[in-house]
């Protein structure tokens, strides 16, 4: 990190200049925490484009595949833990206040991780839904569950979690390497990258009776309650955001893990920029901070963030350590 943009970031962050913070985060954000972001070109799962899972087409076509999808995502999510990145946001939003702060925390991910960092709700919007939100899909039935972390979610779909038959397949030798290059410091065989074909624990045939029902209409399929592909962000949550935008000049916009050139990324950083307001971009990815007018912070936002917004935050050690016991 340059301490040069580190100093005149911390000397911001704590004047009257800047009173109002929003949060901008995306897949980046829980990158320590090692969940896959299914997407670009790598977003596969046993073979499948995950565009091509999640869509309402999709779910009406073959619920029992997107289901399989989806426990396997919750299972992998349950699995996370909060990162240090996770944690300073969270503690940002428990000391605003106390600090003569206003701040608002715009998520773009879906995996529980930020609630579960105990970030305060009322500063916390989940732009792209929860895998932990649990939806009716019948057209007359209204039934919503929220944080619902059973695993699996029906007999039938125990099992999805394991993606690969087996694990050390998803590397294999080559052909023709040399026999020598084939071993590691130990004498033991290495396990070197080939294209060959991964070998995928085979994706299941499940009923309609098998999959998740809703307990209250007792008749409509329940879905993941994330924002699929086609549809629209929740009009609820981008009104609140645009009341917090609009109700006061935001001083300071951190775009955490996420392209100022992804939706709704750019809108709000935009925004915010008409406003008068400053730039902190937190990415591990180069190209994505340049054009940066603002702050640019190149690596990982579960080291960075804790040193950026220690000036507000404080030492985020105790609190981490205390949430894991």
């Amino acid at each position: 990190m340059n301490q040069g943009s580190l100093a005149s970031f911390h000397e911001y962050i704590t004047t009257d200049k800047c009173r109002t913070i929003l949060a901008l985060c995306g897949a980046g954000l829980s990158a320590s925490s090692g969940l896959p972001t299914f997407r670009g070109s790598g977003g596969l799962w046993k073979n499948y484009s995950s565009m091509d899972l999640a869509t309402p087409d999709a779910f009406n076509v073959d619920p029992g595949l997107v289901w399989q999808f989806y426990s396997y995502r919750r299972y992998k999510a349950i699995q996370a833990k909060p990162n240090n990145g996770h944690y300073a946001l969270s503690q940002l939003s428990k000391v605003a206040a106390s600090k003569g702060k206003k701040f608002l925390t715009l998520t773009q991910n879906v995996d529980g991780l930020s609630r579960r960092a105990h970030h305060d709700p009322e500063q916390l919007l989940e732009l792209h839904g929860s895998l932990f939100t649990l939806k009716c899909t019948s057209f007359d039935c209204t039934y919503t569950e929220n944080n619902n972390f059973k695993h699996p979610l029906t007999p039938q779909l125990q099992g999805c979690e394991e993606e690969w038959i087996n694990p050390r397949k998803r590397q294999r030798r080559t052909e023709n390497e040399n026999e020598n290059e084939n071993e590691n410091e130990d004498g033991k065989d290495a396990v070197i990258s080939t294209t060959g074909s991964p070998e995928f624990t085979p994706v299941k045939e499940i009923p309609r009776s098998g999959l998740p029902t809703c307990p209250q209409c007792k008749t409509g399929l329940l879905r993941p309650g994330v924002v699929w592909f086609g549809e629209s962000l929740p009009f609820k949550v981008l009104d609140q955001a645009d009341q917090f935008i609009m109700s006061q000049k935001v001083d300071l916009i951190l775009v955490i893990g996420t392209s100022q050139s992804v939706w709704p990324a750019a809108g709000y950083v935009n925004r915010v920029k008409l406003q008068g307001g400053k730039v902190a971009i937190f990415n591990t990815d180069e190209e994505d901070l340049e054009g940066c007018d603002g702050w640019k912070f190149l690596g990982d936002a579960a080291e960075l963030l804790p040193q950026a917004l220690k000036p507000l935050i404080g030492d985020i050690t105790e609190v981490v350590e205390n949430d894991k016991e």
